[in-house]
Parts: structure tokens; sequence; C-alpha cells
């Protein structure tokens, strides 16, 4: 048969079961009829197991090695739980008493015959009851008597080598509880006595919560005395019963279960008698309850009808002042703090019994009161001191007579009730006085005065004002302080200042004095104006100083001026040196002075000095050097002041001047140059177009021949020299305005050969036809271009310059070729000829 995975017949897994050599043992139950018994003895005794025959020991350690050996020849077994059954009998709800049995039944398969141990385990609520380990597949838990405790839901988990299985549960109720009993040891105690009261359900099991209660005979009404903590089944606890009369006692409990608390039934009820203690004490004061200091008094506190081992006690305050058995007697002299409450009080046992009384203790004269005349005492003053007192009773005191004694640190000085001296420091001291005085009952009452402390005040020295620090700086808040070198504490000072209400310090440790904020002054003559007090009494006149004692030994810094920024020299050329003088009319030395550049960042220069002024100078200026300059200054006050700015233009070197102005008038000159030939050329194209106007208006004419009349000859010649500058007559023409001319006269293109043979084969012909002839041609040839017509007026010029010649009987000018001047002069002139003095002749 092949092996099952995880099962072993050697190995357990089970907290119940052991390897197999354990089985040689045997089971205590399969052993022998006594190990059986002995079995039975130390198991529950609910749990019931058959014994075997005789011989069961020999047989089953026989079988046991039978079947070890078997199982060793064919492997390991196999095996299943089935089942496992848990059963209640009875079932359901039952009553308290009632046995019941709880039994658990296991069914497992297997393929052998060999026995297997099973191990039960019974649980309630979770709880283990009872666990047992047998062959057997069944185990019985028996209740003989079920009670409360044992209500729940059962559970039965049977475990077989390493398998385990839990039957479903079941569940047990069990109505009804034990009814308690109540046991006393003292039914009729005394109010207050101790006893013992014991409640028990010994039936029941688990922890059960005992109460118990006090019934009222009369009322019926029960309330719970004491509940103590559980022990078990029974509980016993100490009980005082403090009312005097009859009640009755009972008792009960509870359960506390998974399922909620049960309460059980009352307990049998018991008649308590509670007994009054008469040991109530009485209590006596004689002479009465009210009395004067001095008296006697006596307290009686006893008990009429005393019990054995009975206390009675006196006390006051929660103070005793007296003990004794039975009854005590207390005398004293009455005294002012004696006034109060007085209790007696009876003890038996822990019962008490008390009563009291008031008492009151009248002053026979009040508390003595010591005081001093002035009350601001200073050295040097005479003082008295007085010892009185505000209230007494002279009809209780003998004689009526008070004495009165004066004390200086416990030294007697006087027995009067006044003391006078003046006030040194040997007189310094706790004084004290006491009151004397002796009652009618001959007691001596004495009273004593709260100390009073005598300590003579110094008087306050003149005071020094100075300034906190030392120094001054004029025109800042200060703060000035006003210190006695002696006097006694408190001191106020007070300072009184021009403008301002007066300001008073309080100082009340050694060394301090009074310290004030004052507003800024301009002068240290101003100091001259505070005046300080001083004062450590009010009747005494104050001690005063005023600032200007101080002034010599006091360190005035002046806040320095605005400083001014001088410049030298005024007029700056690149190259030249610049010196930057920065000075201040007033100023406590010594001085930082600091130049700036507002185009620049941080000081060109810082320099310290005890003068008033400083200088700085830069070297070789240069013109991106110009600009806003100014300059800081400031001295110990801390107080920087700035310049106003300075501005320095550099002007440029003379070098540098002069060939500026050579390049300047170079190019005024070629620009003068350029201008002037822009303006001959304009006025050459001006002639030009006026030359063929001209030229236009001739060939429109319809006359034959150009004639020029004397006058108008004598006009262009008296005209034309002063024209220009040239002369028509000359020879040569000035200037450029020949190569101009003979630009303008001389033809492109040279004349028609039939004109030239025209001219020259009709010599007879008048001039004017000529020249018209001439213009009509020149006109029909190129009528337009300015070139020819200037040809035509050149001819024209010529014919006219001939008839000119001819009538003045002068050579012929058109002869001499070779004369370029006469041509020039013509040119000139015929340039020169307005258009209305031209006359043609032609009509």
């Amino acid at each position: 048969m092949p092996k099952t995975p995880g099962l072993s017949s050697t190995h357990s897994t089970s907290p119940f079961l052991r390897p197999s050599p354990i089985l040689l043992t045997a089971h205590p139950a399969s052993v022998s009829r006594g190990a059986a018994s002995e079995a039975r003895s130390s198991e529950p005794a609910s749990l019931r197991m058959d014994s075997g025959p005789p011989n069961a020991p020999l047989l089953l350690l026989l079988l046991t090695c039978l079947l070890h050996c078997w199982q060793g020849g064919r492997g390991q077994s196999s095996y299943t739980i089935d089942s496992v059954d848990l059963t209640i009998l009875p079932s359901g709800a039952v009553q308290s008493g009632t046995p019941v049995t709880v039994r658990c039944q296991v069914r497992v398969s297997r393929d052998d015959a060999a026995p297997l141990r099973h191990a039960f385990q019974l649980k309630k609520d979770d709880v283990p009851v009872h666990a047992a380990t047998t062959e057997e597949d069944s185990v019985a838990y028996q209740l003989r008597g079920a009670r409360a405790a044992d209500s729940g839901s059962y559970e039965c988990r049977v475990t077989v080598l390493d398998k385990s299985k839990a039957s479903a549960g079941r569940r047990l109720d069990v109505a009804g509880l034990q009814t308690p009993v109540l046991y006393l040891n003292k039914t009729a105690p005394y109010e207050g006595e101790e006893f013992t009261a014991t409640c028990s359900a010994p039936e029941e099991k688990g922890s059960l919560v005992f109460r118990f209660y006090q019934m009222s005979t009369t009322s019926g009404g029960s309330q719970k005395i004491k509940q103590p903590a559980p022990t078990g089944v029974s509980s016993e606890t100490t009980l005082v019963l403090r009312a005097v009369g009859d009640s009755v006692l009972y008792c009960d409990y509870e359960v506390n279960l998974v399922s909620g608390a049960r309460r059980s039934n009352r307990s049998n009820q018991i008649p308590v008698m509670v007994k009054e203690l008469y040991i109530f004490p009485i209590m006596n004061v004689l002479p009465s309850s009210d009395v004067f200091e001095g008296d006697v008094m006596e307290v009686v506190c006893k008990v009429v009808n005393p019990l054995r081992n009975i206390e009675v006690f006196l006390t006051k305050d929660r103070r005793i002042l007296k003990k004794a058995p039975v009854s005590l007697s207390h005398r004293f002299t009455a005294r002012k703090g004696d006034s109060g409450k007085l209790v007696c009080k009876a003890e038996w046992g822990n019962v008490q019994k008390e009563t009291n009384m008031t008492i009151t203790v009248k002053e026979l004269f009040s508390k003595p009161r010591l005081t001093m005349q002035p009350t601001d005492l200073f050295e040097g003053d005479r003082f008295r001191l007085t010892c009185s007192v505000s209230v007494y009773a002279p009809e209780r005191i003998r004689d009526e007579i008070i004495r009165f004694a004066i004390h200086r640190d416990g030294a007697n000085l006087t027995a009067a009730p006044a003391y006078a001296a003046v006030a040194r420091p040997p007189q310094n001291g706790n004084y004290t006085c006491t009151a004397e005085a002796t009652a009618l009952s001959d007691a001596v009452v004495a009273k004593g005065s709260a100390a009073l402390v005598v300590r003579a005040k110094v008087p306050v020295s003149q005071p020094a004002l100075s300034v906190v620090g030392g120094t001054l700086v004029l025109g800042k808040p200060f703060q000035l302080l006003c210190r006695s070198d002696s006097g006694t504490l408190p001191i106020a000072y007070t300072l009184n200042r021009p403008g301002a209400p007066a300001e008073t310090v309080v100082a009340s440790e050694p060394g301090r004095g009074g310290v004030f904020n004052c507003s800024a002054i301009r002068e240290t003559s101003a100091l001259s104006d505070f005046l300080c007090h001083a004062r450590n009494g009010d009747n005494r006149p104050p001690a005063s100083a005023t600032g200007q004692q101080r002034q010599r030994s006091l360190r005035v810094i002046e806040p320095v001026s605005r400083p001014v920024l001088a410049v030298f020299p005024g007029a700056v050329s690149e190259g030249q040196d610049v010196t930057l003088t920065c000075s201040v009319q007033r100023g406590t030395p010594a001085f930082t002075f600091a130049w700036f550049r507002a185009e620049a960042e941080g000081p060109l220069s810082r320099r310290v000095s005890q003068g008033r002024q400083e200088s700085y100078t830069i070297g070789s200026v240069r013109g991106e050097q110009g600009g806003a300059y100014y300059c800081e200054a400031d001295n110990p006050a801390g107080e920087t002041k700035e310049s106003l700015r300075v501005v320095i233009a550099v002007k440029m070197a003379g070098w540098k001047k002069g060939l500026i102005g050579g390049i300047v008038f170079c190019v005024l000159l070629i620009l003068a140059l350029v201008l002037i030939l822009a303006l001959k050329r304009r006025l050459l194209q001006f002639k030009r177009r006026r030359t063929g106007e001209l030229s236009v208006k001739s060939a429109g004419t319809k006359a034959e021949r150009l004639s020029l009349t004397q006058a108008e000859v004598n006009e262009a010649a008296n005209v034309t020299p002063g024209m220009i500058g040239k002369s028509v007559w000359s020879e040569h023409p000035s200037g450029s305005e020949s190569e101009d001319q003979n630009s303008v006269t001389s033809p492109e293109k040279p004349a028609q050969p039939e004109q030239a043979e025209a001219r020259q084969a009709d010599p007879s012909r008048a001039p004017g036809e000529t020249a018209s002839s001439e213009v009509r041609n020149s006109t029909q040839g190129v009528p337009e271009q300015a070139d020819a017509a200037s040809a035509v007026l050149f001819d024209a010029s010529q014919q006219g310059s001939v008839e000119y010649a001819q009538l003045n009987h002068l050579p012929d000018p058109r002869g001499d070729h070779g004369n370029h001047g006469d041509r020039g002069v013509q040119d000139d002139f015929i340039d020169e000829i307005d258009i209305d003095s031209v006359h043609i002749d032609g009509e």
C-alpha cells in the first residue's frame, strides 16, 4: 500500500501523543486494575473507562509487539477523522444541582485494525475545562451538580497523531443559584462597634461578588452597606452600624458569566439590635465661660456611667490639652489666646462621644504699641519713643497700674513709657516695649509690642549732574545722570530743565542714580539751565546740582558744519592739475574729508585731518573727468554732511584748438571755392540761355541788316567796361572768360561753303542784309541749339563792327584774323548787350 504524505506511525504532532516506544508503557487505564483505579483517582470522577481482563498488561504488551512488527512489515498505516460529536445530557436548560454528562465521541477510518490514541480537549466558552488521551473513541465529562458557572457553550476537539478536528458547539444553561447563607458574630452591637459578617454559597462555582444590606424594620427600606472584593464562594468582612435601633441584615451575590451577570436570591435575614453607648461626657467650666485675662479657670470633663477601658480627652483646635480615664480636670490661667471652643471627648473602642463649650477671654489691657516721632528720622535729629495701650480694664487691675518698659535689641533702656535720644548710628536697632499688670487674682499679665526698627537715615549728599558716557554731542539727544555719593535709599532725583516739566526718578539700589533723557542742545552753555534735586526725606530740603558744575570736565563734540567745495583754477583745461578744497566752518576735530564724483562709485579720496580744510588734486585732468563733484565731512559726532555739487568743465587744450581752427578754415575755404565755381557755372549757363533767346528773336524779324547807332555804340562802350571788370576794347580778356567765350563763339561745325562764297563774292551788299540772311540761314539750319545762336550773334557782331569801323573810318576788324583779343572783346560785348538795345533795320 503506498504511503500517504504527511502521515507517520512513529511521529505525532499532537501535543497529547508521543512516538511509538512510549506506547510500550501502555495507557494507565489498560495496564492493570490497580493502575486503572489509580488513573480514576487522578482523573475527574465523572470520567469512566472500562477495565480490561485480569491478564490485560501481558496481553497488551504482546499485542503491542505484534502490532509493531506487523506495521514494520507492511509500512505506515493511513487514517482519517470522519467526525467529532458532542452531546450534553440532559440537553437544554437544567436546574441548578442537576447532574449533567458532557460526552465527546470521535469516528476515525483507517486501513488496518491498529489502535489509535485520541487526545480529547473540552472547552467552555473557549476556556479548557477537561482533557483526556485514550484509545477509546469517546470520553465523558461529568457535572455531578451543575451550577450557574457551568453554563456556556461547549466544544470538543480531538487530535489523532497529526490530525485534529472539532465538534459543533453545544450550549448548556443552568437555571437558578444557590441561596447564600449569612452569619454574624454579634447581633446586638453598640453603636459604632465593629462586628464580623460572613456570606457564603459553598455549592456554587467561580468567583462570586457578595453584597451586604441593612433593612429598616420600620420603613422596610434597604441600603447596601458594603461590597467586598470577590474572594470565591464565601466572603467575610467587618461591619459597623452607627444608627441606634433595630434593623435586619442580609446578603446576596452575583455571578458574572459570558452571557451576562446573574444575581442570587437574598440570604437568610438576621435581626440586629444596635444599642446606644451611654458614654456622653459632662463638661463644666469654672468660674464661667466669659472671663478676663489673668483669671484662673478650671475645666472638668467626665463620664457618668463609665465602661471599662473608656478614656476622656480635652482638646482645643485639634490639640489635646489633657487625657485621662473616665474623668479629668484642667486648671489654667486665662490668656487672650485661650478664647475658642473646648471639646470634651469620651472614647470606648471605636466609639466616640463628645461635647463642647466656647469660652471667651477678655483682654485686661491691649497689646502695647511702640511709636516714634518723627517717623522720618535722619542722623542728628532728636527722636522720642512712646509705649502705650489702647484698651484696658482698670477695675480688673490691682491698683490700676500698668508698668511699661522700653528695650533695644533685648536690652532694657528705661522702665518708663517714653524714651528720647539724638539719632546716631549707635542708636540704631530693634526697639520693643512691654506692658505688665497684676490682675485681681494676683496673676501677672505681661504683653510685648511688635518690634520697631529704628534706622536713622543718612542725609543725601549734594548730587553731581553729568552726561552719560562723558561726551556731549551738540545737536543730538543725550542723557543726564544725577547721582549723590551718600544718602539712605531710596533717593528721589528730580530734573528741572527749560521748556519741559520736571521729571522724577527714584533710585532704590546702591550706586544707582537718576538717568534722564534730554533733548538736543546747540550750545554748551545751555547745560547751565539744567538743575537736579536729590531728596530722601519728605521733611528735609533737597540737595541740588546744576549742569554748569561739570562743564569743565565734560567732553563736548560739535557736529561738523556743511562743507564747502572750492575748485582751483576756476577755468580748467586739459592737462592741467585741478585742486578740490573741502572746508568746514565749525566742528570738533578730527575731521574726515571725502571727495566724490557724481558719475563714479565710491570716494575718489578720503583723508583725516585735524584742520578745518583739506585738498585733493587731480593731476593732468582729462576731458572725460569733467562733471559734478562734491565732498563729505564728518567728525566724532558721527553726522556726515555733504557739500553742494560743483560742476567742472574741462576745456580743450590750445594746440587742439589751433589744429581744429586750421582744419575748419581749410574746410571753409574749400567750400567757398566750390561755391564760386558752382556760381560761375550757373552764370555761364544763364548767359547761354539769354544768347539763345536773342538769336531766336533776331531770326524772326523781317529786318535785312543790323545797324547800331552811334549813341548805342557809345552807350555800349561806356557800359560794357564796368560790367565784370573788363574793357570791350582790350585785346585780352581777363580770367578764364576767354576760354568760355571762345567756347561760346566757336561754332561746333564750319560754315557752309556757299555762305562763305556769298559773303566774299558780293562785298557791296549791305551788312544788314548779309546779317539777316545769315541769321535766317542759321535759323533754318539749327534754330533750337544754343551754339548756332551764338554763331549768328557772332556774325552779326562782326558785321556791326565793320559798319562801325566804316563810319568811323577805321580799318576792318575782320581783316586781322590773328587778333584773338578783338574777337574776345566783341564776344564780351555781345554778351553784355541787352536785347532791347539791339535795333534791326528791315522794315
